[in-house]
């Protein structure tokens, strides 16, 4: 698949399709087929979708660990446009404060971290469980730092294997109003500034949503 992008740019969003990567606990896995086809004789070609609200890129609310917290359609527009910056990080397991500290993290910042789980975790039709993730005092971290979004190249930011790393993870970003962007295809993507324009789709009180997400240089 080709996405047409001006140069420079780059799509970041993971497409959605049949047999994709979900995680283990989800419910079902997304579904998409042609409800009828032009080809097939039908008058117009429409689409089924059917999937949870966290399938491919899709940036996670408060609400979605938050008893009463703030939804998707709460969310302020400019959580997720504006100046961004993709950092790579070197640690083959885990987001540590030891590596990002370095990097003169400001209150505000939009915040992409590239790791080694670009391509693979995002690309394999099965759910891979030795992926980088942040742990628990990097979060603590960014989230003092009063960041306004965070970014990671998983379908998820927590732990796998860690118990109470996904909850503890979400929920310290989540109660400090970070936006997390989850599952962000980051692997062709040098590290440096972008200016990130990325919505999620407008669901009433939704807890998460779909979204389509861009990077281009800022001029």
């Amino acid at each position: 698949m080709a996405v047409i992008a001006p140069k420079g740019w780059y799509d970041i969003s993971v497409p959605l399709k049949q047999n994709m990567t979900k995680f283990p606990s989800d419910p079902t896995p997304f579904k998409v087929y042609r409800l009828s086809d032009v080809a097939l004789g039908a008058k117009v070609t429409m689409s089924m979708i059917e999937m949870i609200s966290h399938t491919g890129t899709h940036i996670d609310a408060p609400l979605h660990f938050i008893p009463g917290g703030s939804t998707i359609s709460d969310m302020s527009l400019d959580a997720t446009i504006g100046p961004a910056r993709v950092i790579e990080i070197k640690d083959k397991q885990k987001i540590r404060v030891a590596e990002i500290e370095k990097y003169d993290i400001k209150k505000g910042e939009r915040l992409l971290f590239k790791t080694r789980n670009s391509p693979l975790t995002y690309t394999s039709e099965t759910f891979v469980e030795d992926y980088v993730y942040f742990d628990i005092p990097a979060a603590e971290y960014l989230a003092e730092k009063k960041v306004r979004m965070v970014g990671l190249d998983n379908i998820t930011i927590g732990s796998f294997k860690e118990p109470g790393s996904l909850t503890q993870t979400h929920t310290i970003f989540l109660r400090a109003g970070v936006y997390i962007l989850e599952d962000c295809a980051l692997g062709d993507v040098p590290p440096g500034d972008y200016e990130l324009l990325c919505l999620p789709l407008l669901m009433y009180n939704g807890d998460a949503g779909p979204s389509r997400a861009i990077l281009r240089p800022l001029k």
